[in-house]
């Protein structure tokens, strides 16, 4: 493989499409694993959230995961992303296009949404920055 100083633009706008994809799959399993600590690893704090007309900023991870549970209700059990689409991606900062479905425990569907998540390289870290949602 080049060294960074050798590749191209697009090879780096697809080296950060691939690290974006990564984080997705990271924050999902995390998610759905209940696990808060991973979950959390996936963002870049402070987090940004746009939803309903309402701007969230959650400074750190500490309130992440019960404002996550509150908002998906008593019934949420597990989510899958129903599609990652690329809006567009430089070498540092991805736009994705995301499609999602919170499940009941029976596997019958609690809710579907549609948001932006922009995954951003801070500090050599790659992570969720921000979002926008049409999820409550």
């Amino acid at each position: 493989m080049d060294s960074p100083l050798n590749s191209t633009p697009e090879d780096r706008s697809n080296d950060a499409i691939e690290a974006a994809l990564s984080v997705m799959a990271a924050h999902i399993e995390a998610l759905n694993a209940g696990n808060e600590a991973s979950l959390t690893a996936t963002l870049h704090f402070p987090h940004y959230r746009l939803s309903g007309g309402h701007f969230k900023v959650w400074e750190g991870p500490d309130d992440y995961w019960s404002d996550f549970l509150a908002r998906a209700g008593d019934d949420w059990h597990h989510t899958v992303w129903d599609s990652l689409d690329v809006i567009t991606a430089e070498p540092e900062k991805v736009h994705l296009n995301v499609r999602f479905t919170r499940y009941r425990e029976d596997d019958s569907v609690l809710s579907q949404f549609g948001s932006i998540w922009v995954i951003t390289k801070l500090n050599g870290t790659w992570a969720a920055q921000l979002r926008s949602s049409f999820a409550p």
